[in-house]
């Protein structure tokens, strides 16, 4: 059975439509997985920090909108990255503002040698490099 935190797929591609009609930045076409299949190579916990890196005034509700998850699930990731000292959360008026310390080390022991300055710039890397086109 479904939990209803876990959006269906037609829910997804129009959320992921949103996204890239409201970001700043272009995303690339996700290809279509298999039916079966809902895991992506990036984390949410990663998904909601390069969120907040292109719009440090988002409020959670639009950064649980683009990463497809809950509110409250947003709310937890930024307390856990609060937390871990990743984010630093800036009272502005009613608004909050993050900040990320890009000097901040990768935590599993394989990109330990990685900080997450480095895994931003590989994203927005990806993000400013033109697609490659099929042959």
């Amino acid at each position: 059975m479904l939990s209803s935190s876990i959006p269906r797929r037609e829910d997804r591609h129009r959320l992921l439509i949103r996204a890239e009609l409201t970001s700043p930045i272009p995303t690339p076409p996700m290809t279509d997985p298999a039916p079966d299949s809902q895991w992506t190579f990036l984390t949410n916990h990663s998904h909601v920090l390069l969120c907040l890196v292109r719009e440090p005034d988002a409020t959670l509700r639009q950064v649980a909108d683009l990463v497809g998850i809950t509110e409250r699930a947003v709310q937890r990731i930024v307390r856990e990255l609060e937390q871990a000292g990743v984010l630093t959360r800036t009272r502005e008026g009613r608004r909050n503002r993050y900040t990320v310390d890009p000097g901040f080390h990768l935590r599993h022991p394989l990109e330990a040698h990685r900080t997450v300055g480095h895994l931003l710039a590989l994203l927005e890397e990806a993000q400013a490099a033109p697609l490659p086109q099929p042959a």
